[in-house]
């Protein structure tokens, strides 16, 4: 699940922790090309404030326009669906493509103690499924595996919730700050990691968040998962290497370390003489980022991230970087 559906459901506690009435929209059912994939969400207060998506804007405005009309009544179902763009003139209308269609559950949020269990669950990196049954609005959550995806039968919605992809920096180097800066917009976690000191000042705790110890350490601490990419960017063997060795024994999806192919392959025989797999060894993205001809830090960094939003995504990666002398 996309980690800004979770800010949704921060809303929604909010909201009705504070006594307001909240509509819950969850994508459930899309034909031909729609805006937003199944499993994406909006949520709707009772003034008319509104976060999240499940569109391109359309369809948003006339969720609202049905707020203000009269077509959400005080009272009514727990559930409901609702669909957009059936014939070519809605399709129009509601701003979605040509033949494109979309079906919504519009949910009444009573109890939100599921939405505060929910979170706190991903909050511990689990991954949670959330099963609403649309006769009774109940919900139930399980647990679930990051193979499981969203399933509607039209009478149970099952819609899958994670934790935050996060992204560990070893080093608080300057790429690493056009890094961290970079990946926070994309919605990543950053954790930042260097034992010298020297190397602190400047960081906002907005860009980040510190992990103390040394960087081997730091892979341990935060418990890494299926959802954490790690990268070493100080450049100094006594810590890359020293992160390597335990990263790429983990379960992170990605693992890399900055350097030219001819560093990034005597890293590799330094790595093997250390004791490390070679079946290990082969997860090493090094050099790291897809090539576009970056010199610049920020140009490596949009590099480095394209490289693992494009993994995070399932895309296989045709464009790798050639060799860079002294990167």
């Amino acid at each position: 699940m996309d980690s800004v559906d979770l800010n949704v459901l921060r809303s929604v506690l909010e909201w009705r922790r504070a006594g307001q009435r909240v509509m819950l929209y969850s994508v459930v059912q899309t034909w031909g090309t729609a805006p937003r994939a199944p499993g994406a969400m909006l949520a709707l207060r009772e003034d008319g404030v509104v976060i999240g998506s499940v569109s391109g804007g359309c369809v948003e405005d006339d969720l609202i326009a049905r707020l203000y009309d009269g077509r959400i009544p005080a009272e009514g179902p727990p559930v409901q669906l609702i669909t957009y763009g059936v014939t070519r003139e809605e399709a129009a209308r509601f701003g979605l493509p040509c033949g494109g269609t979309l079906r919504l559950t519009e949910e009444r949020v009573g109890d939100p103690a599921w939405v505060a269990e929910l979170l706190a669950r991903c909050e511990a990196h689990e991954i949670v499924a959330r099963e609403l049954n649309l006769a009774t609005g109940e919900v139930i959550l399980q647990p679930a595996s990051k193979t499981d995806a969203l399933v509607f039968d039209g009478q149970t919605l099952r819609a899958i919730y994670g934790p935050r992809w996060r992204l560990l920096l070893i080093g608080a180097g300057q790429l690493s700050r056009y890094v961290a800066e970079m990946a926070r917009l994309l919605d990543f976690e950053v954790l930042i990691c260097d034992p010298r000191t020297e190397f602190i000042y400047g960081w906002e705790e907005q860009h980040g968040r510190f992990v103390p110890g040394m960087p081997d350490e730091a892979v341990l601490t935060i418990q890494t998962d299926e959802r954490t990419a790690i990268v070493a960017l100080t450049h100094d063997p006594r810590l890359d290497d020293m992160v390597l060795l335990t990263a790429l024994d983990s379960k992170a999806f990605y693992v890399g370390a900055l350097g030219s192919r001819a560093n990034s392959q005597k890293r590799r025989d330094n790595l093997t003489q250390l004791g490390l797999s070679q079946q290990a060894i082969e997860r090493l993205h090094g050099p790291i980022g897809l090539h576009i001809g970056s010199h610049t830090p920020a140009e490596i960094a949009l590099s480095l991230l394209a490289e693992i939003v494009a993994i995070k995504n399932g895309v296989e990666l045709k464009h790798k970087r050639p060799l860079q002398e002294g990167v």
